[in-house]
């Protein structure tokens, strides 16, 4: 088990499990942090990574929006 950096939940990190089978859960999203094990960063939890990957997407713009 990992414990995230950001909020200190424990979770399943496939890419710090020497047990894993599959790649790590993260791969599935897109990139927002610096790859975990670099100095920059640390793995956060799912509901974390998801919150900050959210926070960078800029909203979809509303097509019936008035221009």
């Amino acid at each position: 088990m990992s414990q995230c950096s950001r909020c200190g939940a424990t979770f399943q990190c496939g890419q710090l499990d020497p047990d894993a089978s599959t790649p790590c859960w993260c791969v599935a999203l897109p990139p927002a942090l610096p790859v975990p094990g670099s100095a920059a960063a640390a793995c956060w939890c799912p509901a974390c990574l998801q919150a900050h990957i959210d926070a960078l997407t800029p909203p979809e713009k509303d097509a019936t929006a008035a221009k």
